[in-house]
C-alpha cells in the first residue's frame, strides 16, 4: 500500500483546521464537516482547543486517496506552540503550507518555510479564503515569491475573489512553469531552444513538476477556500500527483521515531511513531530512548479511514500509537536509532515561576507538571529545592494561559505565574582550562579531570571532544565527564543556560579497582563514576571562570503597520521598550516599521499598541537572535544545582566535606 504522510502547517488563523475538515469531506473520510467556531473539528479534541478555536497539539487523522493512504497531521498554528510542529517535521513525506488569502505572508509562514526549504521537505502551498473579502492574487503571489521563495508555480487562476462564488480554475501557465522549471534542469530548456513550439510538451512539465516537486526544488501554489470547497479538489490532485509517498523497508531492521505523547484513560503512556524501516509487532520487546529502557509493545493502533484501529503489527512507512513503552518521551527512537534529532526552531525564550493557589497540593502539582512536560518536553521544568518553585519556559503569554487552564482542567490544580522574564543564554568571551588530580590537593574525588572551553560559532550547541586516549580508563568514566558536562553547562557563571562552545577533556585518570583480602569491591580505595560526576562540574566551572562568560538576550525582530500620523507617538515608545526600527517606509496613509525588540518587552508591545494606534496597529514578530546585554545590571539567575562556583558549599553538599 502506498502511504503519505502529510503535514498542514500555517500562521494562526490562516486556515489549517478548516481545510482538514473540507479535505476529510472531500474524499469521502467524513459526511459533516466539522466548524473551529462551533468545536466540532476532528482534529480540535482537546476541551481547551474547542473553546479557544486553536489548535494546541498536533493530531492525526486519515484518508484514502485514489488507492493510497494518506496521515494527515494538523499542527498548531500560534507561535507559542511552534514546539509541536517541530516534533512533527522529521516523520513528514510532504507538507501543504496554507497562506491567507487576505492577511498574505506573515511572519510565522516566513519561519515555516525557511524551515521546509531548509529540511528539502516538499511543500505545496495553498492560498485559502479567496472567498472572504479583501482576498487578494497577484498581491500574494508577489509577497510569497519576495518573503518566502521565487521557486513557485502558480497552479491555474482565479475569479470573482472576496465573494462566496469565488473559484480556481485548475492549470497552470506553461510559460511560467517553464521558466521556473527549467532553472534545475538543463534537458529541459536545451530542448525548450532547440524547438519551442514542439518539444515541451504537457507531459513533459508534468513530469518535470513532479519530480521538482518531489525534490523540494520548486512549489506549486493552489487557491481556494476550505469554506467553500474551491480549489480543493485540484490540491487533492496535487497531493496525489506531486509528492512523494513514504520510503522505508518493512524487512529492515525495526526503526522508528515518538512524535507525541500523550496519556490514555487509566494514565497510561501511549506514544505516537512513525515507523522508517521494519515492522513493529504486538509483544515485540523493543529498545528505545538510545537504549535508555527497553520495553513490551503490548498494543498497536493505525490511523485508517477517518478512525483509529487496533492492528497486530505496524509496518515501515506507516503511524502508530503505541503502548506499553512506560518511560519512553518525545523524540526517542523506536528500535535502531535514525541520524539526525537537530533542532529547527529557537528554544523558549521567556520563562516563569509557577504559584500554587491556595489548598494546592503541591504533590499533585510536580505530578501534573512533569506529565505536561512528558508531552511538551520544552516546558523544560526547573526545580529550586532551596526556595521550593518550579519555573517552566514558554514561548509566549498564550502557552502560559494554556498551561494554566490544561493544570485546571485536567488535573485539578489551580496555579497562576509570577511575571514572565526572559531566558538568557551565556557565551564563552575566550579559552580557559583547568584540570584537579587524583588524590592531589583539596581534590577529594578519586578522579583525574581536565578540560578547556573553547568557543564556538553561533548556533552550534555543545560539542564535546577530547584529547586523551579513549582506552586510559573505563568507558563509563568518560560517559560520566561528558554527562556532567552538559548537565552543568545548563547552569553556567550567571546562572544561564552556556552554548556555543566546544568542550574539550585533556586529562583523565582513575584509580583502579582494589579490594581487601577475602573481602569485595572497596569503593573508598576505587574510583567510581560518581567521583567523575561529582569533580567535573568543579573543573568545568573553573574553566569557564578562565575563559569568561557574556549574557546575551533574546530579540524578536518585529513588523509593524499603522496609521503614519500616529509613528510620532509610536517611536519614543518603542525606543521605551528598547525596540531598534531598522527601516522605515510608508504606504499611502500606512506606516511600516521594521527592527528588533527584547523578547520581555514583545507582550507588553502587543499590549499598548492599539491604545497608541487607535486599534489600528498590526504587529507581528517572530525570534531573530541572541544579542548581548549592553544595558544595565547583568542579568543573573537563581541556581537550582549544587554550585560549583562556592567549592565549600559544593563540596558539603556533595561529599559533606570541604577537603581530600
Amino acid at each position: 500500500m502506498h502511504l503519505l504522510n502529510l503535514g498542514i502547517l500555517a500562521h494562526v488563523d490562516a486556515g489549517k483546521t478548516s481545510l482538514t475538515e473540507r479535505l476529510l469531506h472531500a474524499v469521502g473520510a467524513i459526511d459533516e464537516i466539522g466548524s473551529v467556531d462551533a468545536g466540532n473539528t476532528r482534529t480540535d479534541t482537546l476541551a481547551l482547543e474547542r473553546r479557544r478555536g486553536i489548535t494546541i497539539k498536533s493530531a492525526v487523522v486519515s484518508f484514502p486517496l485514489d488507492g493510497r493512504t494518506v496521515n494527515l497531521i494538523d499542527t498548531p498554528g500560534h507561535p507559542d506552540f511552534i514546539a509541536e510542529v517541530e516534533r512533527v517535521l522529521g516523520v513528514l513525506d510532504g507538507v501543504v503550507l496554507v497562506v491567507s488569502a487576505v492577511e498574505g505572508v506573515q511572519a510565522q509562514t516566513r519561519v515555516l518555510m525557511r524551515t521546509l526549504r531548509r529540511l528539502r521537505i516538499p511543500t505545496l502551498l495553498f492560498v485559502n479564503k479567496i472567498d472572504r473579502r479583501g482576498a487578494r492574487h497577484d498581491e500574494v503571489l508577489r509577497a510569497v515569491r519576495d518573503r518566502l521563495t521565487p521557486a513557485i508555480v502558480p497552479m491555474g487562476t482565479t475569479g470573482r475573489l472576496g465573494t462566496r462564488d469565488a473559484r480556481f480554475t485548475p492549470g497552470p501557465d506553461p510559460a511560467a512553469a517553464l521558466d521556473v522549471l527549467a532553472d534545475h534542469d538543463d534537458a529541459l530548456l536545451s530542448a525548450y531552444l532547440a524547438d519551442p513550439e514542439r518539444a515541451v510538451t504537457g507531459d513533459r512539465l508534468r513530469a518535470a513538476l513532479a519530480e521538482q516537486t518531489r525534490r523540494a526544488l520548486v512549489h506549486p501554489v493552489y487557491f481556494g477556500s476550505a469554506i467553500t470547497g474551491a480549489g480543493v479538489d485540484a490540491l487533492l490532485s496535487g497531493v496525489r500527483d506531486l509528492l512523494p509517498t513514504a520510503d522505508g523497508d518493512p524487512d529492515g531492521p525495526v526503526s522508528g521515531t515518538v512524535f507525541k505523547v500523550e496519556r490514555g484513560p487509566a494514565g497510561e503512556k501511549v506514544a505516537y511513531a512513525r515507523m522508517f524501516s521494519g515492522t513493529l509487532r504486538a509483544r515485540d520487546r523493543v529498545q528505545y530512548g538510545d537504549a535508555r529502557g527497553a520495553g513490551r509493545v503490548t498494543a498497536i493502533s493505525v490511523f485508517d479511514s477517518g478512525t483509529v484501529v487496533r492492528r497486530d503489527a505496524v509496518p515501515a512507512g506507516r503511524i502508530a500509537k503505541l503502548w506499553g513503552l512506560t518511560d519512553v518521551r518525545i523524540g526517542d527512537a523506536v528500535g535502531a536509532p535514525r541520524a539526525g534529532g537537530q533542532r529547527f526552531f529557537a528554544p523558549p525564550t521567556l520563562e516563569t515561576v509557577v504559584v500554587p493557589g491556595p489548598g494546592t497540593d503541591r504533590r499533585a502539582l510536580h505530578v501534573a507538571l512533569t506529565q505536561l512536560a512528558e508531552q511538551d518536553p520544552l516546558i523544560d521544568l526547573r526545580h529550586d529545592e532551596v526556595r521550593q518553585e518550579t519555573a517552566v519556559s514558554l514561548y509566549g503569554e498564550v502557552q502560559k494561559e494554556v498551561v494554566q487552564a490544561t493544570l485546571a482542567d485536567e488535573y485539578g490544580v489551580d496555579v497562576t505565574f509570577r511575571e514572565t522574564t526572559p531566558l538568557c543564554v551565556e557565551r564563552p568571551v575566550g579559552t580557559g582550562a583547568a584540570v584537579e588530580f587524583n588524590k592531589k590537593d583539596a581534590n577529594p574525588f578519586l578522579a583525574t579531570v581536565g578540560l578547556r572551553v573553547d568557543p564556538a560559532p553561533v548556533g552550534s550547541g555543545v560539542d564535546f571532544r577530547m584529547e586523551v586516549e579513549l582506552g586510559a580508563m573505563p568507558y563509563a568514566f568518560f560517559k560520566a565527564v561528558e554527562d556532567s558536562v552538559r548537565e552543568t553547562l545548563r547552569q553556567g557563571l550567571y546562572g544561564w543556560q552556556v552554548t556555543d562552545c566546544t568542550v574539550t577533556m585533556t586529562h583523565s585518570g582513575y584509580s583502579p579497582r582494589q579490594s581487601h583480602a577475602h573481602q569485595g569491591f572497596d569503593k573508598s580505595m576505587s574510583s567510581t563514576g560518581a567521583d567523575f560526576r561529582g569533580l567535573t562540574p568543579l573543573v568545568l566551572i573553573e574553566a569557564l571562570r578562565r575563559a569568561g562568560t557574556r549574557v546575551h538576550e533574546p530579540l524578536h525582530r518585529f513588523r509593524l503597520e499603522a496609521p503614519v500620523d500616529t509613528l510620532g507617538a509610536l517611536l519614543p515608545a518603542l525606543a521605551a521598550l528598547g525596540a531598534v526600527p531598522r527601516t522605515t517606509a510608508t504606504r499611502g496613509d500606512t506606516g511600516v516599521l521594521e527592527g528588533t525588540v527584547p523578547a520581555a518587552r514583545v507582550h507588553e508591545l502587543e499590549q499598548r499598541l492599539p491604545g497608541l494606534t487607535r486599534g489600528e496597529g498590526e504587529l507581528k514578530s517572530a525570534f531573530e537572535q541572541y544579542a548581548p546585554v549592553t544595558h544595565g545590571a547583568v542579568p543573573c539567575r537563581p541556581r537550582t544545582d549544587h554550585n560549583p562556583l562556592n567549592r565549600k558549599e559544593y563540596l558539603l553538599n556533595v561529599t559533606r566535606r570541604v577537603g581530600g
